[in-house]
């Protein structure tokens, strides 16, 4: 194959592209939209989010009620299922597939299946998973770190000697190496706070830092061989408890043009590619995500943390580039594990996106300690405020980028009914214009009465606390997954 020149060429390449490409996990959020230019790409999915009508999506009609440790399993069970080796037999041999959490067992039934899975190798990216790994690397680009000293402490009084050795004082804030949306971060001040999360703690190497007043937000970017591609720079929502039961948990991102100040994003978007160059000379190459701090005191700015996948802010990250810059920022990562020689200007590339609109996304959980049963649902497709702040259903649709006002949203329903809510559990996703956040970090009356008005559309029965939930309570759609 000759090397794509530009864009051009590289459009026509996916347009013109024959073998399937497969995303292969519990639901199409993660990458929901990239079929527009990529024809060829599939959704295999456990949860059927659009009852069948949306014709990319594959959803196995008979499916166990098994109970998956975590999001590998649930690739794996698909990967293994018959239905869907029927289903991919049927778009032609080989192709590629991406998934957002894999192992080498993955890795082993694509091999067997003839498939390229599309993805940097299990092994690394389990390596550069850990959160100690990544404050290593980030010292050797020169990207900085939260001021933090890395150890092991086994009883208060080693966690208050590591904090001293690294001048951090006494409210710290502890990670454990592996965890996703905040449920392995663990706030300590006192030694009540350690003998809460001790059971957690003892026995790892763990990162421990200064506490700070944060701004947080998120970056996507690809490492390329030309170069880290970066990505328009977002907004997090970090635990709002009318969307998650979990401090410092991920509720969902915004874009938006004034996030910081040119100096500030320029210095930003330094920190990411200085990261995403050294990750390329580690052998990882794509789609990759940054997570960095801002302090409100000093507005120093930090590393948060690095999710070396496709997560949960591709959707946004992918709306925005593919909305105003004409190209989704996921179609680099494909071409870079497609063994596909093309030649791009990084630097033109990015400016595509230098001016957009504002899009927000918020992801709801279950934020209850209960188990119920769901019994009805609210469609996926555009919903609509009414003049009594309540909702209803425009149209069903599959395109979340279509809406075009600001009493507009979309929602993506995960969860169906007969399936069941359970604390953390992964409820739907609503994208709308606009903010949904304050400058001081609070949900807007308006976020606060699509959240209200989408929760009531939900009609579940309570089923008691010994029943086992079908997904364990691991993020279904968010950053780890």
């Amino acid at each position: 194959m000759k090397k794509l020149d530009g864009l051009t060429e590289i459009y026509k390449f996916f347009r013109t592209y024959k073998k399937p490409i497969y995303f292969v996990s519990a639901s199409p959020f993660n990458i929901l939209g990239l079929g527009q230019l990529v024809p060829s790409l599939r959704y295999i999915n456990y949860f059927d989010c659009f009852d069948g009508v949306h014709h990319r999506v594959f959803t196995p009609k008979q499916r166990d009620s098994s109970e998956f440790g975590c999001l590998e399993d649930v690739v794996n069970y698909l990967m293994e299922h018959q239905e869907t080796k029927s289903f991919m037999a049927k778009q032609g041999k080989g192709g590629h597939m991406m998934a957002v959490m894999f192992d080498e067992k993955t890795e082993q039934l694509a091999k067997n299946m003839g498939v390229n899975v599309a993805m940097p190798p299990h092994k690394l990216r389990n390596h550069l998973d850990s959160k100690i790994v990544t404050t290593k690397i980030a010292n050797e680009a020169g990207v900085a770190s939260v001021p933090n000293v890395l150890g092991k402490a086994d009883t208060y009084s080693d966690l208050v000697a590591l904090a001293k050795s690294g001048k951090l004082g006494t409210d710290l804030v502890v990670q454990t190496p592996y965890g996703d949306s905040g449920k392995t971060t663990f706030f300590i001040a006192t030694s009540k706070d350690w003998d809460k999360h001790a059971k957690l703690i003892i026995g790892q190497e763990i990162k421990v830092m200064k506490r700070i007043d944060p701004r947080c937000g998120t970056v996507e970017a690809v490492a390329t061989k030309h170069g880290t591609i970066v990505g328009p720079i977002l907004s997090e929502l970090v635990g709002h408890k009318e969307l998650t039961p979990f401090k410092g948990g991920w509720s969902g991102n915004e874009g938006f043009i004034n996030i910081l100040d040119k100096k500030a994003r320029n210095k930003l978007e330094r920190m990411v590619k200085n990261f995403g160059d050294r990750l390329y000379k580690e052998g990882y190459k794509g789609t990759f995500c940054i997570d960095y701090l801002i302090d409100k005191k000093d507005g120093r700015m930090y590393l948060g943390e690095l999710n070396p996948r496709i997560s949960g802010a591709s959707p946004i990250t992918n709306l925005l580039t593919q909305k105003y810059g004409g190209v989704p920022l996921l179609m680099f990562h494909l071409l870079e594990h497609m063994g596909v020689d093309y030649e791009i200007n990084v630097r033109d590339i990015q400016k595509r996106w230098r001016d957009f609109d504002t899009w927000s996304h918020v992801i709801f959980k279950h934020t209850g300690k209960d188990v119920r049963m769901l019994n009805q649902v609210p469609r996926s497709g555009i919903w609509r405020t009414t003049s009594n702040n309540d909702v209803e259903l425009v149209r069903r649709t599959a395109d979340w980028s279509n809406v075009s006002s600001m009493d507009e949203a979309f929602f993506l329903r995960i969860l169906g009914p007969g399936e069941y809510l359970y604390e953390g559990a992964d409820m739907g996703v609503l994208l709308v214009r606009g903010h949904m956040q304050t400058p001081s970090d609070k949900l807007t009356p308006r976020a606060k009465n699509w959240v209200t008005a989408m929760r009531a559309q939900f009609q579940s029965s309570d089923i008691g606390t010994n029943v086992h939930p079908t997904l364990y309570d691991e993020d279904i759609l968010t950053k780890v997954f």
